[in-house]
């Protein structure tokens, strides 16, 4: 069981699995995965407590408001998975924390990927939970295609109306939607392997945090690049990410000095990874959870 957890976050084990967990502790490892992705640094073009990344309108205060604001929905989705509910009523919840989000930030759009990524994870680690199989990243993954699938794939056929999913269309990139209605394969796939692959060799977890961004950073479809500096802005960022891999990563002796002059060539060009920001959290999340 993870620190994180006090023994009341806990319920009782189901058929000799270990201790599920509580709608509540789900949520607020939620709540601590942004945190996580919030505090690493530096993390090229985002916003952190050290800077403000790309961004004029935000800062580490501005995301820190949001969390606040945004706390209470994770449990609520945990809730709502281990009821198995209609993917309508998730979207409703969705819908009313990007609200709440917006009034705490006075409009600016801090955790609108998140709450969209880290909502539907926690309504499948519920919806896994309640199915008393092993919480593992597998099961997750299954529970969030079994219960919601469908529904994820109908809503890859709306018209997008967000800077991000009119990039997307526009370039021919796979949406923040589709990317779900798949199963999130970068976070399954990548993110979560690059992050298991760094601890085995040792790195600490500041080190880890970076391997898996960068590993997100270097095959995403990151709409957010797209819309602020076009393809070239996703090549530029996705090669940068791959040079990065390729001379050690984040166990090179010199990562931390080559990230951060990669902040900066970001900064200049104004590119934001922000969905390789909301992977990096769902890593973080699945990770906490223990799955």
């Amino acid at each position: 069981m993870s620190a994180l957890l006090s023994p009341r976050a806990v319920a009782a084990p189901a058929h000799g699995l270990a201790p599920r967990l509580s709608a509540a502790a789900i949520g607020r490892a939620a709540t601590l995965a942004l945190h996580d992705e919030l505090a690493l640094a530096p993390k090229p073009g985002l916003v952190s407590f050290v800077d403000n990344g790309s961004h004029e309108d935000m800062d580490a205060h501005t995301f820190m408001r949001s969390l606040f604001a945004l706390r209470r929905y994770f449990v609520r989705m945990a809730e709502l998975g281990a009821a198995r509910v209609p993917f309508k009523l998730l979207e409703r919840c969705g819908i009313a924390a990007e609200g709440r989000m917006l009034a705490a930030t006075g409009g600016i759009n801090t955790h609108r990927g998140a709450v969209f990524v880290m909502g539907l994870l926690c309504a499948a680690v519920g919806a896994a939970q309640a199915e008393s199989v092993a919480l593992e990243a597998a099961s997750v993954r299954a529970s969030l295609l079994r219960h919601w699938g469908e529904a994820l794939e109908a809503r890859c056929h709306r018209v997008p109306t967000l800077p991000g999913g009119l990039a997307a269309r526009r370039h021919g990139l796979r949406s923040a939607s589709q990317e779900a209605a798949l199963g999130f394969p970068t976070l399954f796939e990548t993110a979560l392997p690059a992050g298991a692959r760094a601890r085995r060799r040792g790195l600490e977890p500041r080190r880890v945090q970076l391997e898996t961004f960068f590993s997100i950073l270097a095959v995403l479809d990151d709409s957010n690049l797209a819309h602020r500096g076009g393809m070239e802005g996703l090549r530029f960022a996705r090669q940068a990410a791959r040079d990065f891999l390729a001379a050690g990563g984040a166990g090179a002796d010199d990562a931390l000095a080559r990230a951060q002059a990669i902040h900066r060539e970001f900064v200049a060009r104004r590119l934001s990874p922000g969905g390789c920001a909301d992977m990096l959290a769902a890593a973080c999340f699945l990770q906490r959870v223990g799955a």
